[in-house]
C-alpha cells in the first residue's frame, strides 16, 4: 500500500506542475544566505502575502521600476 501512496504523491506533484506551468509559472529552487530569508520572511509578515514567492515578487517589481527610472 506505500508503493500506492508514493505513486499518488508523484502525480499530485506532476498535476500541480502541469497546472503551475498552464498558468504561466515556474518552480525554482534558491539557495540564499539566512539573513537574506529572513529579510524575504520580514517582508511576506508585514504585507501580509501568504508566500515568500509573493514578497520575492514584489521585490522583483521594485528592482524593474528602479531600472525603468534610470534608463
Amino acid at each position: 500500500m506505500g508503493g500506492c501512496q508514493i505513486k499518488s504523491s508523484a502525480e499530485s506533484v506532476r498535476a500541480y506542475r502541469q497546472r503551475l506551468n498552464a498558468s504561466g509559472g515556474q518552480e525554482v529552487l534558491f539557495q540564499l544566505p539566512k539573513a537574506t530569508v529572513e529579510l524575504i520572511d520580514e517582508i511576506k509578515e508585514r504585507q501580509g502575502l501568504r508566500s515568500r514567492s509573493q514578497a520575492l515578487l514584489q521585490l522583483i517589481e521594485l528592482g524593474r521600476e528602479a531600472i525603468r527610472q534610470t534608463a
